[in-house]
């Protein structure tokens, strides 16, 4: 921080002497540079404390110097203000992709359910139809079709329970998360158990983000944890949402998985999360198991 320091006291020093908008620039320059090298507003504040603090045991007077030289911080912290209002609005436009991600989803988890519901029923009376004039050996044929046709209904009610389970929509989080892991558990033969008390519904983004991250950990337990059991748990504090997501598998080394392929999973839950002003924090440790802990942000 030394450099930073000496060159921002040089270009303050420059503005108070000659003003004008090309020594004005270093500032803004000067900012660019803090903000490139992962400085952060407390950094820049404290550098503009200490060159004012010099400028001014130099015997120049407060009143000549503590306007120009805060024109100069507003033109150092520029680059800051930009990068945060971009960092808003990337938040707001993924906010709304998720938004309209879901609803896409929900519009297809409906059609499967529906539209080929219709269909298949159809096919079932066409193939009852047949039966009646057909022998009793090509009847059994159509006994085995009609067999595989409901094998086939059962899997596009599942497919369309995990892309949006109605349950979701109609009772809220807790209910949807208890059958999620109810099915989970019945798939991997790992036990899940689902604790909490929610009382009023979250906001439909907080629900689907919520249900989105705890299914990702989900698979992610089922793929790597080779643990006996998960316990999921929700509560709620005065404008908060919390959710601990805990296994007893084998664990892992948080910042060693970072640079793994396996982390995609953990950055796609914090990037949900993030939208919503959440927080993703993970505990875990080689055969320690692992937790997630989230907090939400939400309205009373």
């Amino acid at each position: 921080m030394d450099g930073l320091h000496g060159e921002y006291e040089h270009a303050l020093r420059t503005y108070l002497r000659q003003g004008g908008e090309g020594s004005l620039k270093q500032g803004y320059e000067l900012g660019r540079r803090a903000l490139s090298e992962g400085r952060g507003i407390l950094d820049m504040i404290g550098v503009h404390q200490h060159a004012l603090e010099t400028v001014l045991s130099n015997g120049h007077s407060k009143d000549d110097v503590l306007r120009p030289a805060g024109e100069f911080l507003v033109e150092a912290m520029s680059p800051f203000e930009m990068t945060h209002r971009a960092f808003g609005e990337a938040n707001d436009t993924l906010r709304r992709l998720n938004e309209s991600l879901e609803s896409e989803t929900r519009r297809i988890a409906r059609a499967l359910h529906d539209e080929s519901g219709q269909l298949l029923a159809a096919v079932h009376i066409q193939l009852r139809q047949m039966a009646r004039s057909v022998s009793p050996a090509v009847q059994l044929n159509l006994d085995e079709v009609e067999s595989l046709l409901e094998q086939v209904e059962q899997q596009l009610r599942n497919f369309s329970h995990e892309l949006r389970p109605t349950v979701l929509d109609d009772y809220g989080l807790l209910p949807a998360l208890q059958t999620l892991a109810e099915k989970f558990s019945k798939r991997f033969a790992l036990p899940v158990s689902v604790d909490g008390k929610l009382g009023p519904r979250l906001t439909k983004s907080v629900e689907a983000a919520m249900y989105r991250v705890a299914q990702e950990a989900l698979n992610n337990v089922a793929r790597h944890a080779k643990a006996s059991r998960v316990n999921i748990r929700l509560w709620r504090s005065p404008g908060e949402f919390h959710c601990s997501i805990r296994d007893d598998g084998v664990g892992f080394d948080p910042v060693i998985a970072r640079g793994s392929r396996n982390a995609l999973g953990l950055l796609g839950m914090r990037e949900r999360l993030n939208v919503l002003g959440g927080t993703l924090q993970i505990e875990s440790a080689p055969q320690q198991g692992t937790e997630l802990k989230i907090l939400i942000p939400v309205e009373a």
